[in-house]
């Protein structure tokens, strides 16, 4: 089944059980469904950011890599584990679409650092008090707009519903990037290479359900766009 195989990208550190973070914890569980989930539009194995390289790629005839988001601030991660994964993303050959914390990591590749959203207003009520508190967050499922026209878009409507987890996210996009869905808090929520088979979600597609289950259809999207199914 090489032929539509792809491999899903997990942190090598931030984990939830090194945390004892309740809702970490949580989060690592999805992570593990979620991988199940999109091994049922492409078969893949499972490989931390630090055991991905070219030569991982050409060796298993791996068709598009997906890379998860993480639990953890970006600065917690040793870089020199990750570059492997970088070169995949420079080199702009393979079908690469990261999830949350998966386009911070493309972004940082090709030369744009995450950055948090900022932080609550003095006085303002928190509504994740329990989730990066005093942070501007987007958590739970919620609408993003899209933006523009474009492959991704297929069989989603204008406010389609997503999984968010995130207080940081992207000031501006790498160069070659398009813009497509956005909220007022986190204007990139969704971006393409013009040219490249790259893309990355600010929220998670990949937690999709019965009653949200516009996330599908975007992975479907992403793998059809990128060439990966028909």
């Amino acid at each position: 089944m090489t032929h539509r195989q792809a491999i899903w990208c997990v942190p090598s550190t931030g984990r939830a059980e090194s945390t004892g973070d309740p809702l970490r914890r949580q989060r690592t569980c999805l992570d593990v469904r979620a991988g199940r989930r999109l091994a049922s539009r492409c078969p893949h194995p499972n490989h931390r950011y630090g055991d991905v390289n070219p030569g991982l790629i050409d060796r298993h005839g791996i068709r598009a890599v997906f890379i998860s988001g993480h639990g953890a601030p970006p600065e917690v991660y040793d870089e020199r584990e990750r570059e492997g994964l970088r070169e995949i993303i420079r080199r702009g050959d393979l079908p690469v679409f990261g999830f949350c914390g998966g386009l911070q990591f493309i972004a940082d590749a090709l030369g744009v650092a995450p950055v948090r959203m900022g932080r609550l207003l003095g006085g303002a009520a928190d509504p994740h008090p329990d989730y990066e508190p005093g942070w501007i967050t987007e958590l739970g499922y919620e609408p993003v707009r899209l933006v523009g026209d474009h492959p991704l878009h297929d069989g989603l409507g204008a406010t389609p519903v997503f999984r968010h987890a995130h207080s940081y996210h992207l000031p501006t996009l790498p160069d070659g990037f398009v813009r497509l869905a956005e909220t007022d808090p986190c204007p990139i929520q969704l971006a393409a290479h013009e040219e490249r088979p790259l893309a990355g979600a600010q929220f998670h597609p990949e937690y999709w359900t019965t009653d949200n289950p516009d996330g599908e259809r975007l992975i479907h999207n992403f793998l059809r766009w990128a060439g990966v199914t028909s």
